[in-house]
């Protein structure tokens, strides 16, 4: 039986793709032909995967406009978090759940981006 293997792409409109794009590969550091693009390689020691998180309303999502949010990977939350703010980028929030780290950002169209470190399972 044919089954969905993994998150493919997330597509919405925008103003200015092309300031997007620029804004994606300039402050996050991701690109690619199309648009940003990312690829699955991980030293975790952790089996990746892709979540979709369904909410009954758009409080996490908040103070994000687009009613929809993207989780972005990190290898080091600490370090890409001041790598960001040295580039003047605003961090709405952090904490560490435990599982994993996370802090909150909004792209120039005002989609939320929440950037997550997994953490390995202690042994």
């Amino acid at each position: 039986m044919a089954k969905v293997t993994g998150l493919g792409g997330v597509f919405y409109v925008v103003k200015d793709p092309e300031a997007t794009r620029a804004w994606y590969r300039e402050t996050l550091g991701i690109d690619g032909e199309y648009g940003p693009q990312l690829s699955w390689s991980e030293e975790t020691g952790e089996a990746p995967y892709s979540l979709i998180s369904h909410f009954k309303d758009d409080q996490y999502i908040k103070p994000g406009t687009g009613g929809f949010m993207i989780n972005l990977r990190v290898d080091d939350l600490d370090t890409f978090v001041a790598q960001l703010k040295d580039k003047g980028v605003e961090i709405l929030d952090s904490v560490d759940e435990g599982y994993g780290k996370f802090a909150w950002l909004l792209d120039p169209d005002g989609i939320k981006i929440e950037l997550w470190e997994q953490v390995a399972a202690p042994d």
